[in-house]
């Protein structure tokens, strides 16, 4: 009998091969997409709650403020019934939830309802003086990242120099001096006795880019010294404390040059608590510019809270925290989202 012959055996498995470099830069597409989505889940899942507390408690105020629109309308000797009749007319007569839930629907389809003193449609009132406050606090924060990270680079890579003890000395300085005082030297100086900016007043980017940014860079370069400061020092710190870490005693051993070292390790993990820094900046400049822009004739967003505060509109004084809240939540998530792409350590979910 003929015997079976016996398959024959399987050749030794080699390496594996090389992963394709398509699929490769696929996949840290997917890696970095996934990165970002979690970051804006877990930023939706805080600012969601937060911004329907906060516009509940902005709505609450309007009963606890004891205002009406009556009383503004009408005058203080106004009788009961003309007051309930005009209160009426305001649907302010209603249960407290059901207002609340016809404003806050309003809201989330952007109307903010109407002024109590002249009946204007409070969002196109906010979007006029928003547009000229979005300018100057974006071109301030502009020069603010521009100057501070210059300085705070320079700081650090000096560091226990006198650069450093320069670089501090100076930024403390301006950290201290108010944005109007800054403002009154910038109008005086350069606009009255050198004309070189106009000294107030402001042009739409619409009608020319040139008139636009003349205008605008006077009261963003006052709005800026404080941005310039708080980025100088915060950058300065992180950096410094990033040089002392082992990854980049590390790459000094692996013989890395120091300028692989500044921008791929030290650099990179000195960002984190700047950007941080930043969020809550920009919502601030935007809103706390009401003097700058009294000095500079500027119908922005910061005087129209204040005029609309003053004659008791509790509407648009409601609008005006409304955007504020949402200025500060949508600017955040941007500052998480950049973290989560620049840092290394938010990268990794620390």
């Amino acid at each position: 009998m003929t015997a079976t012959e016996a398959p024959p055996e399987p050749a030794p498995a080699g390496p594996p091969a090389p992963e394709p470099s398509g699929g490769l830069a696929a996949k840290r597409a997917r890696h970095a997409l996934g990165r970002v989505l979690v970051v804006l889940a877990r930023s939706v899942a805080v600012f969601v709650p937060v911004f329907l507390v906060a516009t509940f408690v902005t709505f609450a105020l309007r009963s606890l403020s004891g205002l009406s629109p009556a009383r503004i309308q009408l005058g203080e000797e106004a009788t009961p019934e003309a007051v309930a009749r005009v209160e009426a007319e305001w649907g302010l007569d209603r249960p407290f939830l059901v207002q609340y839930g016809d404003w806050i629907g309003g809201v989330l389809h952007g109307q903010l309802g109407s002024s109590w003193t002249n009946g204007a449609d409070i969002s196109t009132l906010i979007g006029l003086g928003l547009g000229v406050s979005l300018s100057v606090a974006t071109f301030a924060l502009v020069i603010g990242v521009v100057v501070g990270f210059a300085l705070g680079t320079l700081a650090a890579l000096r560091r226990t120099t006198w650069v450093d003890r320069a670089v501090t000395g100076f930024v403390t300085v301006i950290s201290v001096m108010p944005a109007f005082v800054v403002g009154i030297v910038l109008v005086a100086v350069l606009a009255v006795q050198l004309h070189l900016f106009p000294s107030a007043g402001y042009v739409p980017a619409e009608q020319g880019f040139g008139p636009w940014l003349a205008h605008i860079t006077l009261p963003a370069v006052a709005l800026s010294l404080d941005v310039v400061a708080d980025v100088a020092r915060q950058l300065r710190s992180s950096l410094v404390a990033a040089y002392r870490e082992n990854y980049v005693t590390g790459a000094v051993v692996r013989g890395l040059g120091p300028r692989r070292i500044f921008f791929v390790h030290v650099l990179r993990n000195g960002l984190g608590p700047t950007l941080a820094t930043l969020g809550l900046k920009f919502p601030s400049l935007v809103g706390a510019s009401v003097v700058t822009e009294w000095i500079f004739g500027l119908q922005g967003f910061g005087r129209f809270a204040n005029d609309s505060a003053q004659a008791g509109d509790v509407p648009a004084v409601q609008g005006v925290l409304v955007v504020s809240i949402a200025l500060v939540v949508a600017f955040n998530l941007v500052v998480n989202l950049v973290l989560a792409r620049v840092t290394p350590a938010s990268q990794r979910g620390v």
